[in-house]
């Protein structure tokens, strides 16, 4: 567990991995990286090996990947997102009520982003912990807001109960307290929408 997680309240990251990845043309998540891992294991290892805790948001007819998952070798924790269908909003809801007794603070991932670099979520994680209570933490390269964004448990109760396919961006607008913090790291915006 990092130095910088370990000294703070309980949070990890909530990687959001529900979706059905239709412009992909088939289930992205199991597609293979060029090192053999599938897309969603390279992103769960990316943040397994920084943060103390890691849910994956699923569907629930997900049995067979969530067993495969089950077998990585980082204990993970999963929810299910029941009304996935309807919007990453959902998902990111069914995530937050699974972990909000729990955890103090989050960082919203998305499954198909695996090329952020280590020293980037370090880095987030030290600017959240040092920024005080309440304040969100979103990552910026090129003047573009990216992933992951970091939360106080003080939006939790908003974002339980988000809807559509908007995610948490109408509470990162309303927000007192929004840190946009640049990065050197182009994987903050890259995901996988086609295969490589």
């Amino acid at each position: 567990m990092p130095a910088d997680a370990s000294k703070h309240p309980a949070g990890g990251a909530l990687i959001l991995a529900a979706g059905f990845g239709r412009r992909f043309g088939s289930d992205k998540r199991i597609f293979r990286l060029p090192d053999g891992r599938t897309l969603l294991e390279g992103t769960i290892e990316r943040y397994t090996s920084v943060y103390p805790d890691v849910c994956v948001v699923l569907r629930p007819d997900d049995g067979s990947l969530e067993s495969t998952l089950r077998d990585l070798s980082a204990p993970l924790r999963i929810a299910h997102a029941a009304e996935a269908s309807l919007g990453m909003g959902h998902s990111l809801a069914a995530g937050i009520r699974s972990i909000r007794g729990d955890w103090r603070w989050a960082s919203v991932a998305l499954g198909d982003m695996p090329f952020v670099r280590g020293e980037t979520l370090h880095a987030l994680l030290e600017r959240f912990f040092s920024a005080g209570a309440d304040t969100i933490v979103v990552p910026e390269y090129d003047g573009r807001p990216g992933h992951p964004v970091t939360f106080p448990a003080s939006c939790f109760s908003a974002m339980a109960e988000l809807q559509g396919d908007q995610g948490a961006r109408g509470i990162i607008l309303e927000a007192e307290r929004v840190i946009r913090y640049a990065v050197d790291d182009p994987g903050v915006l890259e995901d996988v929408d086609t295969p490589l």
